[in-house]
């Protein structure tokens, strides 16, 4: 019997992206020769992710999982929305974030995870499930909130069935106060993220690279002017974009007239005791994702005719 190493079944899955045990049985079938394995996986029909591999998946579903005081978010991407409603994808797109709640919050340590059910892991559940329905997809990102006391709670916008949709957000509130009020608040300020998409908590979170493009506009917006007031301008155009941009300055979409830190502040007499906003969550399906264009029927008909 041939002597099928880890290095073998790693590089047969390279050539194939078909499955661990699928390539390790491939290879058993062929007494380790690596060629006629790919052949058999061929023959089988296991071999079709790699070659969808360099498709662009930016459809598919958000899925969101709480547990307590821990909740995850994850983002499965698919060619179609058709494939987005297929129950299987569902059913991974689900599992995954329920796995996700047990992990360290990295995608690596998510696909490494044993998928339920199964004798893989969740990146080989997936590859199996890109042969099985024929279509390429990708588990892209994974995130991952944890507070001590206090709630985190989710909203999915879009939702297909429940916890998965086209936008999923988690809001993570701080607080020894009550549940009930907590939960409530939260989904109203996870209705919020997801209505306004802030890009950090407060101005620290701002990205480095961010701010300065937004300096840069400023200073280009108002060039010729003496460098005093410049920097009065910069400063004053800052204050402005974090109003805009930031979710602790941001006007509350349920009530305008208030900020989401004056909400929080408010809501502590009702909960009982002191609320803090601790971290947020927003993935919106696809985005960042470049989608190539279809070619329009004309497009269509006479690239057939060149051809």
């Amino acid at each position: 019997m041939a002597n099928i190493t880890a290095a073998l079944v790693k590089e047969l899955r390279e050539k194939t992206g078909a499955g661990m045990m699928d390539c390790k049985g491939a290879l058993n079938e062929t007494a380790g020769d690596i060629e006629a394995a790919v052949d058999w996986l061929r023959k089988k029909g296991l071999a079709k992710a790699a070659k969808k591999a360099g498709r662009v998946a930016a459809e598919g579903l958000v899925a969101v999982e709480s547990s307590g005081h821990h909740a995850a978010i994850v983002e499965v991407n698919s060619e179609t929305d058709f494939v987005a409603r297929n129950d299987s994808f569902q059913a991974f797109a689900r599992e995954a974030a329920k796995l996700a709640l047990d992990t360290d919050g990295t995608l690596e340590g998510l696909e490494a995870a044993t998928f339920p059910g199964a004798s893989t892991t969740v990146k080989d559940s997936l590859a199996n499930l890109i042969a099985t329905i024929g279509e390429n997809m990708t588990l892209r990102r994974v995130a991952k909130l944890d507070v001590t006391k206090g709630v985190i709670a989710s909203y999915v916008h879009g939702q297909v069935v429940e916890g998965l949709g086209k936008i999923g957000v988690l809001v993570a509130l701080e607080s020894e106060g009550d549940v009930e009020v907590l939960s409530t608040l939260g989904r109203q300020i996870a209705m919020h993220v997801a209505a306004t998409n802030p890009v950090a908590l407060d101005a620290a979170g701002v990205d480095q690279a961010t701010l300065e493009r937004e300096i840069n506009i400023l200073r280009e917006k108002n060039v010729g002017k003496p460098e005093n007031v410049l920097t009065k301008i910069v400063e004053s155009g800052l204050k402005s974009y974090y109003k805009e941009v930031t979710l602790l300055e941001q006007p509350f979409v349920h009530d305008g007239s208030k900020t989401i830190s004056q909400v929080l502040k408010e809501a502590e007499g009702k909960a009982g005791a002191p609320v803090k906003l601790a971290a947020f969550v927003r993935y919106a399906l696809g985005e960042g994702i470049e989608k190539e264009e279809a070619p329009d029927f004309a497009s269509e008909v006479a690239a057939a005719a060149r051809g």
